[in-house]
């Protein structure tokens, strides 16, 4: 059984809940196509969430990386492109707001996913549920996970898919904070789980063709 690391965040600025943190824990230990679901949550902490996902995944090994996010504002489920090598935006958790920083001084400018985006948002389409890809994961710490992430795969060598997703606000925040686009909870997991589905497939029908080829 392969391993999949699946992180959300703690409740952060005037959000008293944070949706990511709740489908992180329901789907914890779920197995999902071939992967085994671990589940963690990170401190919305410019000093520690980046090195606490590290952390975890020399500790784990996974096989795959998928971290999550909540986009309040946005109305649709966004699996992010890019990770910028910046810090940036408001004040974390512990007051720390960081302006300009580099995550890594010598690190690439920029990072792309290698998750199977453009297939997540297709079957989340098909599945009714409203997708698309976002050019731009902010600066914020969702941006600055995704970014070490794939950073530590590409200085390893690991040829390990790892990525981001956005999601809208849940109903509970929305009847919180008033004018904000929402999601009913069920939906929320609902997209997360076919995310993770896609790229179990993916992964699979690539060990397939592996296959395949070495028996040639």
């Amino acid at each position: 059984m392969k391993k999949l690391l699946l992180t959300g965040f703690e409740p952060f600025l005037d959000f008293t809940v944070n949706p990511t943190m709740k489908v992180v824990e329901e789907l914890n230990e779920e197995l999902i196509g071939p992967f085994e679901v671990i589940g963690k949550i990170l401190p919305v902490d410019f000093t520690q969430a980046g090195a606490m996902i590290i952390d975890l995944i020399e500790e784990i090994k996974p096989d795959a990386v998928v971290s999550l996010g909540l986009a309040a504002g946005r109305f649709k489920m966004t699996p992010e492109r890019i990770a910028l090598n910046i810090k940036d935006g408001p004040q974390d958790n512990k007051g720390k707001r960081p302006v300009d920083e580099p995550i890594h001084q010598e690190g690439a400018a920029g990072y792309l996913s290698t998750l199977p985006i453009r297939k997540m948002v297709s079957r989340l389409l098909e599945e009714g549920l409203p997708a698309d890809i976002s050019n731009t994961a902010g600066a914020y710490l969702c941006n600055n996970v995704m970014y070490e992430a794939l950073h530590c795969a590409a200085i390893h060598k690991q040829d390990i898919p790892s990525g981001f997703i956005h999601m809208p606000a849940s109903h509970e925040l929305a009847i919180e904070h008033g004018n904000v686009p929402s999601w009913p909870h069920r939906d929320l997991l609902k997209g997360v789980r076919i995310c993770l589905e896609v790229l179990g497939e993916e992964q699979l029908d690539r060990a397939e063709g592996k296959r395949m080829n070495e028996s040639q």
